[in-house]
């Protein structure tokens, strides 16, 4: 599987591109080639994810050091058989949504691919990213493999990227803001703060999602990415977009959420709060899957429960939510490879050059 040599054409192809004066007729139009320097504050960001996940992981040493391996073991093998089961239910449902992202986005770029493809394309290299991190090299580079074999070009696949991304918050936004303002109450006693600095995030975050989407309401919107000028999704499809984003995020919280310990006294609207506001810091510490970062706040936040318990259904999901999807996206991504490589064969041996 050459990924990173493929990735590599895929920049170089991208660089010839920007000295096309031909417009993308798919949504992306001419883009500039960009001379700006990058700015001299940009390494702030960078310390601060160090910052975050370090102490982070000071946070969640503290916090399991009064577990023993033994209690983690018996936690950990503790999940029921209707447990699993709902929770690989719910993993199925988050990735069904995921190859959602793809497909609007795609729609959004009036490019016309077969599901299956964008299926293959979205749930293997999300399920990579998640499990290796970097994802604008292992998300981008699975894409650009799968996707340029079916004509898209570069630019294209990178748009492609961008709105999947513009998907992903607007639907963490929703379920954020939702949350916060409805259980308002039992989240102050979970995340130590009041009522109202609840209340006012979870209105700021819908007032964003809301705002955006009379921003690109009102007329076609662009944004520049790297260089690149993209058409923003109107409204319809920043709509779907939502819609989609927000099943991802539930279900995906459903699934830590049916693996967790008997004897759980918050609803799953509260814990929706709580998922949600860990994988954003996990995102920002910009940690493969937040690792450290995501089981350290959920742990903080159900502090009520029993330490080992709780941890032991945070592994749980990480098998579940990460590691199976990536072990079969690997095995999807070989057999594709062969597939692919089959037909080749099969080309170069029909005289007329047909498939």
């Amino acid at each position: 599987m050459n990924f990173v040599g493929q990735h590599q054409k895929a920049l170089d192809d991208a660089e010839a591109i920007e000295a096309d004066r031909t417009a993308e007729a798919a949504g992306v139009p001419q883009v500039a080639r960009s001379s700006g320097m990058r700015s001299r504050y940009a390494w702030i960001g960078t310390a601060a994810s160090v910052i975050l996940f370090a102490v982070s992981i000071g946070v969640l040493w503290k916090l399991v050091q009064t577990v023993t391996w033994s209690e983690l073991h018996a936690a950990f093998t503790a999940a029921t058989s209707k447990q699993l089961g709902l929770a690989f239910l719910f993993v199925c449902v988050s990735y069904l949504f995921l190859t959602g992202y793809d497909a609007l986005a795609l729609r959004q770029l009036k490019v016309k691919v077969r599901y299956r493809i964008t299926a293959l394309a979205s749930f293997t290299s999300y399920a990579v990213s998640f499990t290796l991190g970097f994802p604008l090299f292992t998300a981008g580079t699975i894409r650009y493999w799968i996707y340029s074999r079916e004509g898209l070009s570069a630019p294209k696949i990178a748009a492609l990227t961008v709105i999947a991304g513009f998907t992903f918050w607007l639907g963490m936004g929703v379920v954020l803001g939702l949350s916060l303002i409805v259980e308002a109450g039992q989240l102050a006693g979970l995340t130590f703060t009041s009522i109202r600095l609840n209340q006012g995030v979870g209105l700021a975050a819908l007032v964003a999602v809301l705002g955006y989407l009379a921003w690109v309401s009102l007329k076609r919107r662009s944004v520049k990415v790297k260089g690149w000028r993209l058409e923003l999704p109107g409204a319809s499809v920043s709509f779907s977009q939502m819609l989609v984003g927000i099943g991802d995020v539930c279900a995906a919280a459903a699934v830590l959420y049916v693996l967790l310990p008997p004897g759980l006294t918050i609803g799953f609207t509260t814990f929706l709060a709580v998922y949600v506001l860990a994988a954003m810091l996990g995102i920002a510490s910009h940690a493969p899957g937040g690792l450290g970062v995501f089981e350290a706040t959920i742990l903080l936040a159900l502090s009520s429960l029993p330490r080992d318990q709780v941890l032991g259904s945070l592994l749980l999901f990480r098998v579940c939510y990460y590691l199976v999807p990536f072990i079969l996206a690997l095995a999807m991504l070989g057999a594709y490879e062969i597939f692919k490589r089959a037909q080749q064969v099969r080309r170069g041996a029909d005289p007329d050059g047909r498939p």
